[in-house]
């Protein structure tokens, strides 16, 4: 498993979001991408048509919080596509200490029931819904976005 490309916040620009890293495992499976958005929000875009299990999670997880830079921010999780999330990748997405709050997308109702499931476990202090709309999910949580 390997995270590529980490950068800093304090390099972002205001025209293009960061690419903070890429998570693979063994080199054959899509990167789970982890970036931050110009608007305060960290994206974790997870990879269409596979399984997330906790050694991705858990690196991504390590993106995100690197980029939050001990600071608590929202959290927009990409489910589009996703085959499954592993229990041990569920727990690490709902007891991020990063997050002030999730969005989550998707787009079939595989990803509804995906997002419920992970709804299902997250922390009750952390403010989380589903979207199918990404425009919806980055607008609600700039109320989350504040300070950046």
């Amino acid at each position: 498993m390997t995270v590529e490309a980490l950068a800093g916040p304090e390099e972002l620009t205001s025209e293009e979001p960061a690419a903070v890293g890429a998570v693979t495992e063994g080199g054959s499976a899509d990167p789970i991408g982890v970036r931050m958005l110009d608007v305060g929000i960290i994206e974790i875009a997870l990879p269409a048509n596979q399984e997330i299990e906790g050694a991705e999670a858990r690196v991504a997880a390590a993106a995100a919080r690197a980029l939050a830079a001990g600071r608590r921010m929202p959290v927009l999780l990409v489910i589009t596509g996703v085959v499954g999330i592993s229990i041990e990748a569920r727990h690490v997405y709902a007891n991020s200490l990063a997050a002030a709050a999730f969005a989550l997308v998707g787009e079939s109702p595989v990803d509804r029931v995906i997002a419920h499931y992970l709804l299902r476990s997250k922390t009750p202090t952390i403010p989380a819904q589903f979207f199918t709309s990404q425009t919806e999910a980055v607008e609600w949580l700039r109320q989350y976005a504040s300070g950046y």
